[in-house]
């Protein structure tokens, strides 16, 4: 494992109970109380940009108490700053621009071939845009570390479904069916009736029908992040993502359990964060940050020993 470094800013988001046991193994940071001062640090109205991650499947891991936590494994591959954006005249957010997942360039377009070579980096597989408070702003041509989310801290996940092709109301909505035994030939997974009568003499638009099913834009809300490796740039969270493996997830501070709560909770006097949750990098985590910082960084366990 590499050289610990309890250096400010990994101190000031770990929890108690790690920022003890990194105590006894750190070294003196070598950061100035300058430089340290003058570092921007995260508000309740701030909103940092999110990652591009490449989902590597599913597994275990077991906590302090011994309790089995199913997890889906993140991996960030390259993810750099490709170009920042000034808010529009009908929106106070700015963009920050990344790209994901280095590409050959004969397999880039001439006009994203020069995109790319303007700010610096290699052409990209996945680009995208993350809205972003102007305090939060990062500089194009940084690689962002799997460090930029803290254990602990809620984040949502953006992905595309696997597609299930063309499926029936049961397994597409759910519907309970026909009866099984007597009464009904040879239509038992049928919807069943599916207009009115004369009036309204027609389907009605929306109506829950069999057509295709899955693959589309799926966010799943309020994932806690148990673990990262900023030595494999690994993510750990807890519970199922969209997509299929080695797809693109789009991760991000999460919408309610985290930026709306946060400055609910400021308005109120109280902590910001969510419990074991310090503070936050900010604006972001770079791979340079990260090197000084423990290879594995988990969140604390919850609940009783088993």
């Amino acid at each position: 494992m590499a050289p610990l470094l309890a250096s400010s800013l990994l101190s000031s988001f770990l929890t108690p109970v790690l920022r003890r046991t990194l105590a006894t193994a750190a070294a003196s940071s070598s950061a100035s109380p300058a430089a340290a001062a003058a570092a921007p640090s995260w508000t309740p109205q701030s909103r940092r940009t999110g990652l591009i991650a490449r989902k590597q499947g599913m597994t275990n891991i077991w906590d302090e108490n011994g309790v089995k936590v199913p997890v889906t494994v993140l991996q960030i591959q390259n993810c750099q700053v490709t170009a920042v954006k000034p808010p529009p005249s009908t929106s106070p957010w700015w963009a920050v621009q990344l790209g994901a997942t280095d590409r050959k360039a004969k397999r880039v377009s001439a006009p994203m071939l020069g995109h790319f070579r303007a700010a610096g980096v290699e052409p990209k597989r996945k680009v995208v845009e993350f809205k972003v408070s102007a305090d939060a702003l990062v500089p194009v041509g940084t690689t962002l570390s799997a460090a930029h989310f803290v254990p602990g801290q809620f984040v949502d996940a953006i992905g595309t479904s696997v597609g299930k092709g063309y499926q029936g109301v049961m397994k597409r909505w759910n519907f309970r069916g026909l009866k099984a035994s007597h009464g009904v030939s040879i239509s038992h997974r049928s919807a069943g009736s599916t207009g009115g009568h004369q009036d309204p003499g027609r389907v009605f638009p929306g109506k829950k029908m069999a057509g295709r099913m899955g693959g589309e834009r799926v966010t799943v809300q309020n994932l806690p992040v148990i673990r990262i490796d900023t030595a494999s740039n690994v993510i750990f969270v807890k519970g199922a993502v969209p997509g299929s493996d080695d797809g693109f997830v789009l991760l991000r501070d999460a919408k309610k359990k985290l930026v709306t709560h946060s400055a609910n909770r400021a308005r109120r006097g109280e902590k910001a964060l969510p419990r074991g949750v310090e503070d936050l990098p900010f604006p972001a985590a770079t791979v340079e940050m990260a090197k000084d910082w423990p290879e594995v960084i988990q969140a604390p366990a919850q609940g009783k020993p088993v």
